[in-house]
């Protein structure tokens, strides 16, 4: 476990994103995936994972 920020991974957002997800807090997924996109360095890869964590709707 690191506690400086620039030492994570995309695979450690990518991580937390889906333990987001599973404890149903997907704004947050969303957020923890646009970093792991942000610093993936293959296009294509980014566009999945974006696609895998969309941004919530809000329910007003």
């Amino acid at each position: 476990m690191t506690n400086n920020p620039a030492d994570l991974t995309s695979s450690d957002y990518l991580d937390g994103a889906h333990e987001m997800h599973a404890a149903g807090r997907p704004y947050l997924a969303h957020l923890l995936a646009e970093e792991a996109a942000q610093l993936t360095t293959d296009p294509a890869s980014a566009r999945s994972i974006r696609a895998q964590f969309p941004a919530p709707t809000r329910k007003d």
